[in-house]
């Protein structure tokens, strides 16, 4: 987000509390700028956290995928190796060795049939995902200049719903996004329709392993399928990508019958996140081509500024090697049975407050909890006595930080409200949690929030939000 400079307020200076006095410069503690001289730690310490109490939550951050909670002797490990930079491998051999080792169980999570593929970690999965368009985008352009035909005009085919990092790489990289509008009542693209949008141009097609806003997984499977079909009948050569930020962690463990990884053929690369459900801190991402030539090697750049020479292909430079190591020792300290114990537990509390919010018939579910331990709520169709931003605004008054927004276009009449079932939001917190939303719903059912007739400019009285996915 950007931070405006508001030179207006360089005097300002911030409130002390006087048990400080003594500890502070006697000027005070400027606000916007740097002050003068030191304070004592512990004075800087409490300052701050003071300031970090008007925070919400994070436990009750009912918004964010993000991992809000890991286990001391991870936080310890994090705190030993902040100081580690992961792209100097000649002086931390043994932390991007590490990071090798995450890479290849990833790879065999995701089903490679052949065991060469090469991956990364990244700052995130949106670091990820670009640097998985950006091979795509290589790719067709070198094909296109050995072709002899023109590079211009590239485009990348996704549905609606995917996360803000995809029409972010479009819009800083030059590419025409073409989009295929999310259909109810799946809530997600229709594989038959990608022949529509794919051409010579096409760069690639995006598949969502979980979309952060509704909750619902793309028929992978099929998408490759029909991006098949497209090949043999029109002479498409397109890759598929697959978005798995979120469900990258999830279906691999629930669901392994589930073919929408690299036994697929057609998909070239997967991005997840480890801050997400991976259940490290925020931010760790990773990202796995299935075959070595998938990675154009125009991508990849030598250095040698650390010492030693070393290939970099991420979009930053340094970075701290302490998330690698805390996905790391999550992948130790649970194991598969581990992952899958946790993230059933995530989908058994998601579905059993869904079936109970499902009895409140002001309310309709989009996502039940049963893919992705996620909660998409809707009004239900015909009920006008309050909206979702209605009941998001009571559950906060509880401590529930709920976001609410407009499904993209063709869906942009339904608003919803989304609950994220992470790790250590127990069955005791659901109930909390259902019996806030009863009681709320109560209160609207018998409060009717008036509504103005949509005409002239009442018709933009509320404006779609944008979900980040966060």
């Amino acid at each position: 987000m950007l931070r405006r400079v508001e030179s207006d307020r360089w005097q300002e200076s911030l409130d002390v509390n006087p048990l400080y006095n003594g500890l502070v410069p006697e000027g005070g503690v400027p606000r916007f700028k740097m002050p003068a001289g030191p304070m004592s730690p512990t004075a800087a310490q409490a300052l701050i956290r003071d300031e970090l109490l008007l925070d919400g939550n994070a436990r009750l951050n009912l918004a964010t995928f993000c991992t809000t909670w890991m286990e001391p002797q991870a936080r310890e490990l994090i705190a030993e190796t902040l100081d580690r930079n992961l792209v100097d491998h000649d002086q931390y051999p043994q932390t991007a060795d590490i990071e090798a080792r995450c890479v290849n169980m990833l790879d065999h999570l995701w089903g490679d049939p052949n065991g060469v593929s090469v991956g990364c970690s990244t700052g995130g999965s949106s670091e990820a995902a670009m640097l998985g368009a950006l091979a795509m985008k290589f790719q067709w352009r070198e094909r296109r200049r050995a072709a002899g035909l023109p590079t211009t005009n590239p485009n990348l085919v996704m549905g609606t719903a995917v996360h803000t990092c995809w029409p972010k790489f479009c819009q800083y990289w030059d590419v025409e996004p073409r989009w295929i509008p999310i259909e109810e009542p799946a809530f997600t693209l229709n594989p038959a329709r990608l022949g529509e949008f794919c051409d010579d141009n096409t760069i690639g097609v995006i598949g969502v392993l979980g979309s952060t806003q509704c909750g619902k997984y793309d028929p992978i499977e099929q998408m490759s399928a029909e991006l098949d079909r497209l090949e043999a009948e029109r002479g498409l050569r397109i890759p598929l990508h697959v978005d798995a930020a979120v469900g990258g962690f999830i279906t691999p463990f629930l669901e392994p019958d589930m073919v929408w990884d690299f036994r697929l053929p057609r998909v070239q690369s997967i991005n997840t996140s480890g801050h997400k459900f991976g259940l490290v801190y925020p931010g760790v991402g990773w990202i796995v081509w299935q075959e070595p030539d998938a990675l154009p090697q125009d991508l990849v750049l030598s250095c040698d500024l650390l010492g030693g020479t070393m290939d970099t292909f991420t979009l930053n430079f340094s970075r701290s090697g302490a998330p690698v190591v805390a996905q790391y020792y999550n992948f130790l300290r649970l194991g598969f049975e581990g992952y899958q114990a946790v993230q059933q537990t995530c989908r058994d509390v998601a579905t059993y407050l869904g079936a109970e919010i499902a009895k409140l018939p002001e309310l309709s579910l989009i996502a039940d909890g049963s893919e992705l331990p996620v909660l998409a709520l809707r009004t239900a169709p015909g009920f006008d006595g309050f909206t979702v931003f209605d009941l998001a605004a009571r559950l906060k008054m509880h401590g529930w930080q709920a976001p609410t927004y407009y499904l993209p276009p063709d869906l942009e009449h339904i608003a919803v409200i989304r609950f994220v079932i992470r790790n250590g939001f127990s069955q005791d917190t659901a109930a909390k949690l259902l019996a806030n939303i009863r009681t709320e719903v109560e209160y609207l059912r018998g409060n009717p929030v008036p509504r103005p007739r949509l005409g002239g400019d009442e018709a933009s009285a509320e404006q779609p939000g944008v979900p980040t996915g966060g």
